[in-house]
């Protein structure tokens, strides 16, 4: 199944417009944000530059996301990070094994096709009051965290996080769930053991550095 990364940039223009789609969205977050004493969703003023538009910026098979999230999880938890042909019951007792560490991880712990990361920085995922957030879609992930455990996790994949390669290009056009993500042959044939895992570690840090520096939400589609 395809997901594609879009960028909600949180500016007045569209979170102030009465047609904002993400309004019912962002109020939960506010209110998720709130209950755990932080700051709520920011809202910038409209620059030059800087639209209300909505727009891809990564995409990848969401298969590749749990590799990632599987590497991740070995190396919080102390693990060596080694490379699979495909994914078995290993994860699945990882997941179960680690489980209060894969809760509290940003990029773990996020519900797949729902949910968002905001650029506020907190940190564990947020599922609100009486697990609000859960029933409506997933956790609320902080753009700060999940910068920190993508750069946690990068040097085992034969990523320099502070130099990483380019990003692959954005989807050209939104991608269907059922349909393979469009970049897939070229992001997972890059000659390392952890072609998958670095395609969607580009991706990732592609959108979440965008989104805290220009002010903008992570969704899933």
């Amino acid at each position: 199944m395809a997901c594609d990364l879009w960028l909600v940039p949180l500016v007045d223009v569209l979170c102030h417009s009465p047609d904002n789609p993400f309004a019912e969205e962002i109020a939960a977050y506010d209110r998720a944000l709130a209950d755990a004493g932080l700051p709520p969703v920011p809202v910038f003023g409209y620059m030059p530059g800087l639209s209300g538009d909505v727009a891809p910026v990564a995409g990848f098979d969401y298969d590749a996301l749990h590799y990632l999230r599987r590497a991740y999880l070995l190396q919080a938890s102390g693990l060596e990070v080694t490379p699979v042909d495909e994914l078995g019951g290993d994860y699945e007792q990882l997941l179960e094994m680690f489980e209060q560490a894969a809760q509290q991880s940003h990029l773990v712990w996020h519900f797949d096709h729902a949910g968002a990361y905001v650029p506020v920085d907190f940190a564990a995922p947020l599922a609100g009051a009486d697990d609000e957030l859960l029933d409506g879609g997933g956790p609320l992930g902080s753009g700060h965290g999940l910068l920190r455990e993508l750069r946690a996790v990068a040097p085992h994949l034969g990523i320099d996080p502070d130099n990483p390669p380019p990003a692959p290009a954005a989807p050209p056009r939104p991608t269907e769930l059922e349909e393979p993500a469009a970049a897939t042959a070229i992001g997972y044939e890059d000659g390392t053991p952890f072609g998958r895992e670095r395609h969607v570690w580009l991706g990732l840090h592609a959108a979440v550095t965008r989104s805290l520096a220009q002010g903008s939400m992570i969704v899933f589609s």
